[in-house]
Parts: C-alpha cells; structure tokens; sequence
C-alpha cells in the first residue's frame, strides 16, 4: 500500500492535519461510485438489537480508554483498571445477551465453527502486530536513521506494496490449498522478518539491511490477510456474512489498538524518545514482541479446517 509514503508526503509539506482531510474527498468519491455501481442487496428482515448494541458499544469505549491512557496514567492507576474491567464486565454481558435476544446483532453459535473462532484469533494477533509495527517503525525511520516523514513513508513500501502483489496470487492459491497453509506460513514470515528486525537494529544500521526483512513480513501478512478473512466469511451463510464481517472488523480495531498500546509499553519500559540508542533499545524490545504476536498467530491459523468449507445459502433478497 502507497499509503505510509502519501501520509508522510502530507505530513512533510502541508502539516499532519491535512491526513484526516484527504479522506473527505475521497469518501465522497466512493459514495458516488458505490451509489452508482454497486447494487444493494438485503438480508433478513430482523428487530435491531438495542440491548446488544449499547453493551457492545459501551465495551468497546472502555476497552480502547483503557489502552489509550495506560501509558499516559500508568497501567495500575485507578482509571486504567477501571476502565479495563468495566470494559471486560460489559464485554461479558454483551455475551449473555447475546445468548438468550430473540434476534442477536451477533450469533454465539458462530463462534462454534472452528474456521470462524481460529480465524479471528488468527487476525486479532496479526492485527495487533502489524498496527504496532506502523505505529513505531516510522518513528524509529526518522528519529534513529534521520529520515525525514516523507522519506520514512517511502521505505515503508518494501513492507506494504507486497500486498498488490502477494495477495491477488494468495487469492488464487487459496482455492485450491486452502486457508491454513497460507495463514500459517505468512504469520511464520512475518515472525521472522519482524524478529530479524529486532535483532539487527541499531543507531548505525543502515536501511538496506531492513529492507529483505520487511519485504519477508509483508509478503507473509499479504499471504495472511486475505486467507484468514476468506476463512472466515466462508465459514457463515451468505445472509450471516455481514455479521461476520462485523466481528471480523471489530476484531481488527481492538486488536490493533491492543497491539500499538503493548508495543508503546515494551518500548518505555526498554528504551525512549531521548536519543537514538535509546530509541534503538526500546524499538528492539517492541519488534520482539510484535514477532511473539505474528507467531501466536501462526500456532492460531493451525486450528483451521485444512480446506475452505464452503457454506451453502440463499441468495441474498434484491432491493
């Protein structure tokens, strides 16, 4: 993805703010083209779940206050454990709501299919690596190597741009291998691109012995990401893919927002902004971390069924 190198680009000529601006017309870009292109479609006709939807939204915010302000107020202090066990409390009524609504936002029982439950575990891990690494790494880029936003954006690509490439092959080879294969070899790649990082950084590497590792990290969360979703999606009917799709994307946020938030904490803990050797000690300690994670991962995607499980259903209702 080209995104890191326009972000920095941006950033470096018309100030940090003009990242969140960019997005408007290019939202209002793809209404039109969404409105004029794609046709809507239907599922069920179901009572919204009010209960279920205030739980889950509630959860949530008390979730990612938590990680948002514990390295700010300390992990121990009131806030921080407050907010993490209310968020954990209501996270858990949500489920028992869940279990017992007439019309649930979100099934339990999809949690039965060992595709769905091994996939988000799966994409949880790598998210959370993968969130944290772009948080930190262009921090390291242009605090230890002196690289400038833009510059730091532009040797991002070897990690992100694998993904034109590597997924449109993943989404080949899927169909035929299945999902476990893929899943588990790029979270292993990405492990060790991620690790390998870790072991060499200091204030004087240079980048071009950065670049082999990031290329082997991007290609294997190119190999994965495609291939844990597809696992995912497939392991519902067609009318109980946007449910799917929900939990698969809040996955991803929390996960993410879960990652940036350990890696940020293993870096204070180890190091700091003060100085590149500093900087250098803490970022080692997070990179170690966020290889932990991608392997987690990998241990995560052996519990998928060894084929994609095709499911069988109705065709969705025309507007």
């Amino acid at each position: 993805m080209i995104g890191p190198a326009i972000g920095g680009f941006i950033t470096e000529h018309l100030g940090w703010r003009w990242v969140f601006w960019i997005n408007l017309p290019i939202g209002l870009i793809a209404i039109a083209l969404v409105l004029a292109r794609l046709r809507e479609s239907f599922g069920p006709a179901a009572a919204l779940d009010i209960p279920g939807l205030s739980l889950v939204a509630l959860a949530a915010l008390a979730l990612v206050w938590s990680l948002l302000r514990g390295n700010a107020v300390g992990w121990a202090s009131a806030e921080v454990m407050g907010t993490l066990m209310s968020g954990l409390v209501l996270a858990a009524g949500f489920v028992l709501w869940e279990l017992r609504a007439a019309a649930p936002m979100v099934p339990m029982r999809l949690f039965a299919s060992r595709a769905l439950a091994s996939g988000m575990s799966a994409s949880v891990l790598f998210y959370a690596a993968m969130y944290g690494v772009v948080f930190l790494l262009p921090q390291f880029l242009q605090t230890t190597l002196g690289f400038d936003a833009f510059g730091a954006g532009l040797r991002l690509l070897p990690w992100t741009a694998t993904l034109f490439v590597t997924a449109p092959v993943a989404g080949a080879v899927v169909n035929r291998f299945g999902e476990r294969p893929l899943v588990v070899t790029g979270l292993l790649m990405q492990a060790i691109g991620l690790g390998w990082i870790a072991e060499i950084v200091n204030p004087a590497v240079p980048y071009s012995a950065l670049v082999a590792p990031l290329v082997l990290a991007g290609v294997g969360v190119s190999m994965a990401m495609p291939a844990a979703q597809n696992a995912i999606l497939s392991s519902v009917t067609v009318a109980e893919m946007g449910k799917a799709s929900g939990v698969f994307n809040m996955g991803r946020f929390l996960g993410g927002m879960f990652g940036i938030a350990a890696l940020v904490a293993t870096f204070s803990a180890n190091g700091g902004a003060y100085s590149a050797a500093h900087f250098e000690s803490g970022f080692a300690a997070a990179m170690s971390l966020a290889a932990t994670l991608s392997l987690a991962g990998a241990i995560a995607g052996l519990f998928l069924p060894a084929r994609r499980r095709i499911a069988g259903a109705a065709a969705p209702q025309d507007a």
